[in-house]
């Protein structure tokens, strides 16, 4: 299982989080008392973890995540398929006996990218494989042939714009992180266009590449043209850098048929187990259920999706009654920047004060090693107590900091940032 991310509103983990566990006007909690109450949910966690590693629910997640991938397949936003895998799961979440099982109406783009082709011309016939990148606009029909200037970086273009005008930018910047990294190709296509090119050709955000162009989004700003914009692969990439500097001169052809359409109707799906003693009070998981339409998002984000569901499931298959309300979020419309998100927050951010934790898995789902954390470090000391939890399958790391995307409007609201296993919901 993934860990899952986190977030606890500031009154939450005030003065060593005590107002998270009293709201009812009683006093403050000493640590002492914290760390005790955080020792007696030993034995329910011993049996979240026996469930999901060695009982009945061992593999569950990944079987359930897999024949939903090969039945639904990519599910881009405003996707038949998208509205396909949010009718599978709304149908799923209510025969696995969830609560308030329901969808909230969502507005989100629809872009198709169509086909797709590229070429180098010079010095000599190379074809490019390529990945429009998302919301990009499509080349004209006959295509662009340009010749190619090659950056390693936004400082180098904007010294050498007299040389970008009219060209297509090919940038081959250094994989650094995820994080810094894909900032060429979220602003790639609108650094390219101020200094007059005509394309942009990003290479793929990737430490590792076996000849494989990565898609993602990127964002026109309105005062920018737009120019049509792709990853190319690493190798590519490198391949016209090191012709550059040898003073070839490169050629490319390039052909997008890409579409925007008006935005589509789609829909948040939410599931949930409703609180014994405090129901009005939320803690919320989440993960988002779009994906980019060239895989089957089984990575991204559909293990992160049946991680959460899965959250619900172990709970209620062990008979387990939480004071909180745990609500299910599958978001609709991340890839495009969050927008499933952004609604539901504008939707219920009157009644912030209610929601206790917010969390979401969209990293990738590997071996998990601990959690992630951004808060003071009052509250960090009561989030280690509570990873001693999970020694007993070695998961209790805490790192600095945590983030995602679909979160990230609670967050603009001062919010401290986590990531955890399901266990963790209980003690809320």
């Amino acid at each position: 299982m993934k860990h899952l991310f986190l977030i606890f509103l500031m009154n939450l983990l005030h003065q060593y989080a005590g107002k998270s566990l009293r709201r009812d006007g009683s006093s403050l909690k000493s640590f002492e008392d914290i760390k005790n109450e955080i020792a007696g949910y030993t034995d329910i966690a011993k049996a979240i973890i026996d469930l999901a590693v060695h009982g009945k629910a061992q593999n569950r997640s990944y079987e359930r995540l897999a024949v939903f991938a090969d039945t639904i397949g990519p599910r881009l936003s405003g996707s038949k398929n998208l509205e396909a895998a949010i009718k599978y799961m709304f149908s799923a979440l209510q025969k696995d006996g969830l609560e308030n099982v329901h969808l909230e109406p969502v507005k989100v783009p629809h872009w198709e990218r169509g086909e797709e082709f590229a070429v180098m011309l010079e010095p000599r016939n190379h074809s490019i494989a390529i990945l429009g990148l998302g919301n990009s606009i499509a080349t004209p029909p006959e295509g662009i042939t340009a010749e190619v200037i090659v950056v390693a970086s936004f400082d180098e273009l904007r010294q050498r714009a007299q040389e970008a005008k009219g060209k297509i930018v090919v940038y081959n910047q250094p994989f650094i992180s995820y994080g810094e990294t894909v900032q060429y190709r979220l602003q790639g296509a609108v650094e390219a266009a101020r200094v007059g090119a005509v394309a942009s050709l990003i290479r793929s955000i990737a430490s590792f590449s076996i000849h494989s162009p990565h898609t993602g989004g990127q964002n026109y700003q309105p005062d920018v043209p737009q120019i049509p914009t792709a990853c190319i692969t690493v190798e590519d990439a490198e391949m016209m850098s090191r012709m550059s500097l040898h003073g070839t001169r490169i050629v490319v052809h390039l052909r997008m048929g890409a579409k925007t359409y008006p935005d589509s109707l789609s829909f948040n799906t939410v599931a949930e187990i409703v609180g014994s003693k405090y129901p009005e009070q939320v803690v919320l998981v989440s993960g988002h259920l779009d994906s980019w339409d060239v895989g089957q998002g089984a990575m991204d984000d559909g293990g992160g999706v049946f991680i959460s569901w899965e959250a619900l499931s172990l709970i209620k298959d062990l008979g387990l009654r939480p004071k909180r309300t745990l609500r299910l979020v599958l978001w609709t419309g991340e890839e495009q920047g969050g927008v499933g998100a952004k609604q539901y927050y504008q939707l219920h951010k009157e009644n912030i004060s209610n929601f206790d934790i917010v969390m979401e898995s969209d990293a990738g789902t590997f071996q998990p090693s601990g959690l992630g954390f951004s808060g003071s470090a009052e509250a960090r000391d009561i989030v280690k107590e509570i990873m001693t939890l999970l020694q007993p399958i070695n998961v209790t790391d805490v790192f600095d900091p945590a983030d995602g995307t679909d979160i990230a409007y609670w967050m603009r609201d001062g919010v401290p940032v986590k990531q955890s296993w399901v266990f963790f919901l209980l003690i809320w």
